[in-house]
């Protein structure tokens, strides 16, 4: 979501101007005064202050209409209807689900954009969600984050046991909230799990991954995402809180566990508060500030015609230098990621290249070289590409013989990235007669989609106006598409669950590569694994069932719930668009005036979605979202490798 800019609520005022207004009426106690300058405050006192507004009926009638025209650009839209197995659990039936919103009753403007949060969610596609930065200010962090580790051959679900180190690293404001209640959730680290609002903890950890954890199609994969586990955050290694200890809204006071304490022979449950996180990115002082600086939308909110002078000074992080994208948003919150307690990070020093978000180290056995990817989204995209060649270098010279690829909790970046990285590893000899090192792609070709295009086209605009400008992507045959070629002309129809599906002429992306590739890789492919624990998205899921279905690579992937079947890659978008973005198609194709154009939003919000459909190289008919590929390994975590990466590589 795009911060609001300095001049927000100057631009809160203009739209204020022209909608009824959502704020409540003038009472004796602000809810949002009380919360006002404190990053961590009550459940209760943070959810008093997001349902101060009430429903406003222009508002919802303008977000449903965005939504509804934004999901005709999407490409699994007809899938939903009935997902494929083992993916069933992800069915929806989403204009039925906007339909049901229109009229259904909400209290507050809170109540109705929670609602359309969860079931886009609970599509289980990281890339296709609605994010309201007004109702997603607050989220709660329980000082208790679980783990799901084998001790003694037997897997269960613990408190993690460096809880009282990690927690700490919140500082004193979060720590010093329990200590003043008289709340000792340091005694609880590495407490064994019995029960978890009075169901089995792994059943507990089921329910989470139904109905709120979303992001992943796999049920398996959610399951997963519910516990802590480490990752790198930006450029820095983190542990995340986790589904159940940190979930998307502050609105749940506490949670009861039933705990075998550490060194303790008798069960004792325990009421475990949550607090709840300040993440809006804002300052504000009572609710006319918090609905102005945080609810309203602002001068980034909605999309820009990029034929007019300056327009480009306004584009979203997404179009940098008009590289396809194609992340999710883990936690939707920054503070669901804290720091990593030094004493579990590596110890082996760092390769050359591992300032950014790759971490690159030869083990102690002088043997196996690791990459960690944390993401493929680099600061600088280039410097992703150099990264790889100068920690190759190093594995090279240090006589390395076999290569370990960490992808835990990697949400993906950008596309391109994705596609280096497996030609990199695997050499320019090993793709053969496909030329380009990604997937067949495709995107939707509904009405509107196909005037875009042809505009565009008419208009001479070239990629870096639009994404859909034909100077974006290759023929398969890796030639570059000339600017008025119209690959939406002739589509392609099939039919989806009873419904015709109609796409793009099949196209590969153009790739800048700044480093040579070499022709042999610098490990054969049987001396490379794939490590994780499976919460791997987008880009990352590209990259791993590229290595999968292309060379076989060996994947193993730890933590999960003992006997249920797990995915080893997440949802694999092709391509994320932002709502800023598709706007801006529109926009700058002169259609915003179009009757199929989504109208500007008239609240600060992202509604992103999944653009773009990549095809398995083993099923050319099945997108490699639906394309059911199992890890060749799976182990548990144990005390010793769920927080400690070096301990986990050491195993593998």
């Amino acid at each position: 979501m795009t911060p609001p800019r300095p001049f927000a609520r100057l631009a809160a005022l203009v739209v204020l101007a022209a909608v009824p207004t959502a704020l409540a009426a003038p009472t004796a106690t602000d809810p949002c005064a009380k919360v006002a300058g404190k990053t961590f405050v009550p459940p209760a006192d943070a959810l008093a202050c997001l349902k101060a507004f009430p429903l406003n009926e222009t508002i919802r009638d303008n977000v449903l209409t965005v939504v509804d025209r934004v999901f005709n650009f999407y490409t699994f839209e007809d899938y939903y209807l009935n997902s494929p197995p083992p993916f069933q659990e992800s069915t929806v039936n989403i204009r039925a689900q906007i339909a049901r919103q229109r009229t259904a009753k909400y209290k507050t403007d809170y109540d109705f954009n929670h609602d359309l949060y969860l079931w886009t969610s609970q599509l289980n596609d990281g890339h296709t969600r609605w994010f309201p930065s007004c109702t997603t200010a607050y989220q709660n962090l329980l000082p208790a984050p679980v783990v799901t580790l084998e001790v003694n051959g037997v897997q269960s679900v613990f408190v993690a046991p460096d809880s009282a180190d990690f927690l700490a690293l919140l500082g004193d404001d979060y720590t010093g909230y329990f200590d003043s209640i008289g709340f000792d959730f340091r005694r609880l680290a590495g407490a064994r799990v019995l029960k978890i609002a009075g169901q089995d903890p792994y059943a507990y950890a089921d329910m989470i991954a139904h109905t709120q954890s979303g992001n992943y199609l796999d049920h398996g994969v959610r399951v997963n995402s519910a516990f802590s586990s480490y990752r790198i955050s930006g450029t820095d290694f983190s542990q995340r809180f986790g589904d159940i200890a940190g979930p998307a809204f502050p609105d749940l006071e506490s949670l009861t566990m039933e705990l075998l304490l550490v060194n303790a022979t008798k069960p004792e449950t325990v009421t475990i508060p949550y607090l709840a996180s300040y993440a809006g990115g804002v300052d504000f002082t009572n609710k006319d500030d918090f609905w102005a600086n945080l609810c309203a939308a602002n001068n980034g909110t909605n999309g820009v015609d990029f034929k007019a002078s300056g327009a480009g000074a306004h584009a979203s992080p997404s179009r940098n230098g008009k590289l396809a994208m194609a992340k999710i948003v883990t936690d939707g919150k920054a503070s669901q990621s804290v720091g990593l307690p030094t004493e579990f990070q590596p110890t082996v020093p760092q390769v050359n290249g591992s300032t950014g978000v790759i971490k690159s180290y030869m083990l102690e056995d002088k043997k196996t070289a690791v990459m960690f990817v944390g993401s493929f989204e680099p600061d600088d995209f280039d410097s992703f590409q150099t990264d790889t060649v100068a920690a190759f270098a190093d594995f090279k010279a240090a006589g390395a013989t076999r290569l370990i690829v960490d992808l835990s909790n990697n949400g993906g970046g950008f596309v391109c990235l994705g596609h280096f990285l497996h030609e990199f590893l695997s050499g320019t000899k090993s793709l053969g007669g496909f030329q380009n090192p990604g997937y067949q792609s495709t995107m939707r070709a509904s009405p509107l989609a196909q005037k875009i295009l042809a505009s565009d086209i008419a208009l001479g605009l070239n990629g870096s106006f639009s994404f859909y400008t034909p100077d974006n992507w290759a023929f398969l045959n890796n030639t570059g598409m000339p600017l008025d070629f119209d690959f939406m002309t002739p589509s392609t129809t099939r039919t989806i669950n009873g419904k015709q599906f109609v796409e793009s002429q099949r196209f590969a992306d153009v790739c800048p590569v700044v480093v040579d590739i070499p022709e042999e890789p610098f490990f054969p492919p049987e001396n490379i694994a794939i490590v994780g624990n499976a919460n791997c998205a987008s880009t990352c899921a590209m990259f791993s069932t590229l290595m999968n279905e292309r060379h076989n690579t060996k994947i193993a992937i730890f933590g999960g719930k003992p006997g249920l079947q797990m995915q080893f890659k997440g949802m694999a978008g092709n391509q994320v668009l932002e709502w800023f973005d598709i706007d801006s198609e529109v926009k700058t194709a002169n259609l915003k005036d179009d009757p199929l154009a989504p109208p500007d939003l008239l609240i600060n919000a992202n509604f992103r979605h999944n653009w773009r459909i990549a095809y398995s190289f083993l099923d050319e008919s099945t997108p490699i979202e639906y394309k059911s590929e199992l890890p060749h390994f799976r182990f548990p975590y144990t005390p010793e490798t769920y927080n400690n990466p070096q301990a986990l590589w050491d195993f593998a």
